[in-house]
């Protein structure tokens, strides 16, 4: 790349990445949704709950009838420990009591469970008992209700035996947990670490991540990264601001959303490829560093990955043994994410020398014995 093209580059990042953003904010703002009856609910008097419960899924049934709810949705319930598990119980069959009376027995598309706070393989195998009679009393496809458990407590990285029990917790579900979303903030908690020093970014949750995807690689469970806690909301409200104020709004919410935006590009250098956020005014910024991390890397992955495809049709020609299909399945699989995010098309994607069916085919492999093959 010369010099003019740097610069045509330089300019071009930043647009590309503010229209991607305003696009996917009006189209697709949010993609996955968590009812939540845990933390961001807190513990509060049982008739609340309750009606708070029953609001939630008639809200829930409105949305399903209206077809405005996210394409991905579910209900956090407090966690099965002694104290809260009663809780937990009573406000799950509440509100799917209420939702079925609403749509006559349907669940939305993608619906699914969250269990939080999750340390023995027990809590899950309840789970999955209640989701069970649940599904027999309501009619339901058994195994219809899913699940998905929170990584964020220590022991769910490390037992008392020093082993790591993630697998044994997702086998107890039987083939209903599909997910493992980590706590920031819990964890970060029962590792010691005080209040102030409490972010995405301490080395401590690096470590569980990475122990995360090691013991679940290759099973196919998604992984998603926690929270940012800081939001983007100006400390000052109304009308009759002064330009003080206003200036101290804006940098409250850009320092904020400087924040957020390191948090999510250093998940997405560590391989988690989605988060939580807490806050509507978050969003654009998770948005602005998941196009900047494909888009940013785009040409050189772009060229990496034609060298490879090009590799493989010399190697057939001449029979050689190509024995670098893992590089080439990473490259492949940073182009399904940044379509799968919507930072490119698939016809953008066969810059790379592969055609749209090879893309879909999502396997390098299966691309060398095609090509070999010819």
């Amino acid at each position: 790349m010369d010099e003019a093209e740097r610069k045509q580059h330089k300019a071009w990042l930043p647009y590309t990445v503010y229209k991607k953003i305003i696009e996917k904010l009006n189209s697709e703002a949010v993609e996955d949704f968590r009812i939540d009856f845990e933390d961001g609910f807190g513990n509060r008097l049982d008739d609340e709950e309750d009606a708070t419960a029953v609001n939630a899924a008639n809200e829930l049934a409105k949305g399903m009838t209206a077809k405005t709810i996210s394409p991905f949705i579910g209900i956090r319930i407090k966690p099965f420990t002694e104290d809260l598990k009663s809780r937990g119980v009573r406000t799950l069959d509440i509100f799917l009591t209420a939702l079925f009376e609403k749509t006559n027995g349907r669940l939305p598309d993608n619906f699914i469970v969250m269990l939080p706070k999750v340390t023995i393989s027990e809590q899950v195998s309840t789970m999955v008992r209640l989701l069970e009679i649940i599904e027999r009393k309501n009619n339901l496809t058994a195994g219809s209700l899913k699940m998905e458990t929170m990584v964020e407590a220590t022991q769910i990285i490390m037992d008392d035996e020093g082993k790591n029990p993630l697998m044994k917790i997702i086998r107890a579900g039987e083939g209903r947990l599909i997910a493992a979303h980590f706590g920031t903030y819990d964890y970060t908690a029962s590792c010691g670490i005080t209040a102030k020093y409490q972010t995405m970014a301490h080395p401590v949750c690096d470590f569980a991540h990475h122990m995360t995807k090691v013991a679940l690689g290759g099973t196919g469970i998604f992984l998603s990264d926690g929270a940012t806690n800081v939001m983007p909301v100006p400390p000052h409200r109304g009308d009759d601001l002064s330009q003080k104020q206003k200036k101290e709004n804006q940098q409250s919410v850009h320092h904020a959303w400087k924040i957020g935006y390191d948090h999510s590009m250093h998940s997405l250098i560590n391989g988690f490829y989605q988060g939580w956020d807490l806050n509507p005014a978050q969003l654009p910024m998770r948005y602005a560093a998941t196009y900047n991390f494909f888009l940013s890397s785009m040409n050189d992955a772009t060229y990496r990955l034609k060298t490879f495809v090009e590799r493989a049709a010399i190697s057939t020609l001449t029979g050689d043994i190509f024995d670098d299909a893992a590089t080439g399945q990473g490259l492949l699989n940073f182009f399904l994410k940044a379509m799968n995010c919507g930072a490119i098309s698939e016809l953008e994607a066969t810059a790379t020398g592969l055609t749209v069916e090879e893309i879909r085919s999502r396997s390098f492999y299966k691309i060398l014995q095609g090509r070999r093959n010819k």
